[in-house]
């Protein structure tokens, strides 16, 4: 691990910010690495409120994709809900299509086949719309690239409005409207919306016509919330008002599909972490095992006893999900050593029988192994379909489009994405990407690194720096939880390692001074030695609340230790 101290900001801007907040400098510290230099900022941040959020119309072709749905509408037309089949995807599709059914009938949904039909608008799904008298359809999270397919709908008479959050191609579909904040004559002062986002904006425009005001849609932001903590996507302005309102939703009135896959969660109040690795995962595996169709059932139906039923099949998936994707990683393991590749700048694996929906989650694994840039392929009917992972701070986008001769298709944004090739072609693009990879990344990124926000005293963690660091949440890219370094601290003699191959590490660690704390290291047993006869050592650590039989202490949960 490689430990990375943030620069300190300048000390004017601290002070001033500091007296205008009558906050401690150290706080001041904390929000101004964040971007937040002025009252104004640090009132958005702390205390964010909806009517802080745009106008939709900013956003080009809004009006163009509203004038479209109420003409549908006026005329009685089918309109079809598309979009993919990830979080962000059927979070996006059960949003719009439940916000349109309110007050329309018309209205069904389509979610692509991950295996058959594959990523993003599928002509299958065209040839759907047709055969069933749908005249326009309605995509979100995916489309900003099916140039041929929305050209292909068009030859039926059937019209398309694009909702998407990736990078534009060099030219646009032809479609009535794409919304789209990336796209480059698009002002929308936000552009980091995912999928979702841009569907609440949709109905949020749509919501103007009808008179309704911001607060008449919060009970959609329970989705939003879920696709923004499941997307990865920065924990900034509009995201970070979503995401706190709709965690508000989720803990206060959530629909009864979310409340379906929480209720037997023992916490009381669930954070945007909990989003993360309780919610997420169990909507992500229904499209990953089965398909994405039963997670927009689940988000979408207003029945608890029913939403319970599709909630628990939704658990036998995640169940199956977690077997597949520890089998295919020990494979995927095992082939680098096979083929002397540990010493790559990457990783890219191969097996024609690898599960196509989990090799995403197995890339992701890897890395935790081998920190490069990773990409796992499968057979994909007669292609090779692949899920790639980048490491901080390299844009594996960037690197696919400069191998691009030797893909079919590729698309996705600088962390993640997803690409087919030939067969023939497999070879040649696997050397290709590695030397591209080699040419362009900084050797520092091949060491996984730990941004420390500041160095601190054990005495400085406090019940009111508890308080304080609940109101940074919720906590996302751009806004991590603060990690903070102590030095020269020492274990009280109660060190011991836990879990069933002593895998992790418990301490009572304290310093000169200072009262002992309790601190749990995932991950770290490896580093008992360390820790032993009192010996000092450096700590780096985010602060936690732990709950433990109806008792709340504090514990530092660390992430290293030297």
């Amino acid at each position: 691990m490689r430990w990375t101290l943030k620069p300190k900001p300048a000390e004017e801007k601290i002070k001033l910010l500091a007296e205008a907040l009558k906050v401690e400098e150290f706080v001041a510290t904390l929000l101004v690495q964040r971007g937040i230099e002025t009252y104004e900022e640090a009132r958005l941040f702390f205390r964010p409120t909806l009517a802080d959020l745009h106008n939709p119309f900013l956003m080009k072709d809004m009006d163009k994709a509203v004038e479209r749905i109420e003409l549908a509408i006026e005329n009685g037309e089918n309109i079809l809900v598309f979009g993919d089949y990830d979080v962000d995807g059927t979070t996006a599709v059960s949003l719009v299509s439940s916000y349109l059914k309110t007050y329309y009938p018309n209205v069904a949904t389509y979610i692509p086949d991950r295996y058959d039909e594959g990523y993003g608008i599928s002509f299958k799904g065209i040839d759907y719309a047709d055969d069933n008298g749908f005249s326009l359809i309605i995509a979100l999270d995916c489309g900003i690239k099916s140039i041929d397919h929305v050209a292909y709908a068009k030859e039926k008479n059937i019209d398309f409005i694009i909702c998407d959050h990736h990078r534009p191609g060099a030219s646009l579909p032809e479609a009535v409207a794409v919304l789209d904040p990336k796209r480059e004559d698009c002002s929308y002062p936000y552009d980091e919306l995912c999928g979702c986002g841009i569907g609440f904006k949709l109905i949020q425009a749509l919501g103007e016509n009808r008179n309704q005001t911001i607060e008449d849609l919060t009970s959609y932001l329970d989705l939003v919330a879920t696709a923004i903590a499941a997307d990865i996507v920065p924990m900034t302005g509009e995201n970070r008002i979503m995401a706190y309102f709709g965690l508000q939703v989720i803990n206060a009135d959530p629909r009864p599909g979310i409340k379906a896959l929480v209720h037997q969660v023992k916490k009381k109040t669930l954070d945007i972490t909990d989003v993360v690795f309780i919610i997420a995962p169990r909507i992500n595996a229904a499209g990953r095992i089965k398909h994405g169709n039963h997670a927009v059932e689940l988000l979408s139906e207003f029945d608890f006893e029913q939403a319970q039923q599709f909630a628990s099949e939704i658990e036998a998936y995640n169940s199956e999900r977690k077997d597949l994707d520890k089998q295919i990683t020990k494979e995927a393991l095992g082939q680098i050593l096979e083929n002397n590749e540990e010493k790559r700048f990457t990783t890219v694996v191969f097996q024609e029988n690898w599960h196509k929906g989990v090799i995403g989650i197995v890339a992701s694994r890897l890395i935790e192994t081998y920190y490069r840039p990773t990409l796992v392929f499968t057979k994909s009917g007669d292609k090779y379909a692949a899920s790639a992972r980048s490491v901080k701070g390299f844009d594996v986008y960037n690197a696919l489009e400069a191998c691009s001769e030797h893909l079919e298709q590729f698309g996705g944004h600088m962390y993640a994405a997803g690409m087919t090739l030939k067969e023939e072609n497999y070879l040649a693009f696997k050397n290709a990407f590695e030397r591209e990879v080699e040419r362009t990344i900084h050797p520092d990124m091949l060491t996984p690194e730990i941004s420390i926000d500041a160095e601190i005293e054990l005495s400085d963690v406090t019940p009111k720096l508890i308080r304080i660091l609940k109101q940074f949440e919720p906590y996302g890219p751009q806004n991590m939880t603060p990690v903070f370094v102590t030095k020269n601290v020492n274990d009280t003699g109660y060190a011991q390692q836990l879990g069933a191959e002593n895998e992790h590490l418990k301490l009572f660690v304290r310093q000169i001074n200072s009262e002992g704390m309790a601190a749990i290291g995932f991950g770290l047993g490896i580093k008992i030695e360390l820790t032993k006869n009192k010996k000092p050592f450096d700590a780096v650590y985010c602060i936690d609340e732990n709950e433990w039989n109806g008792k709340t202490t504090i514990q530092l949960r660390l992430k290293d230790i030297n």
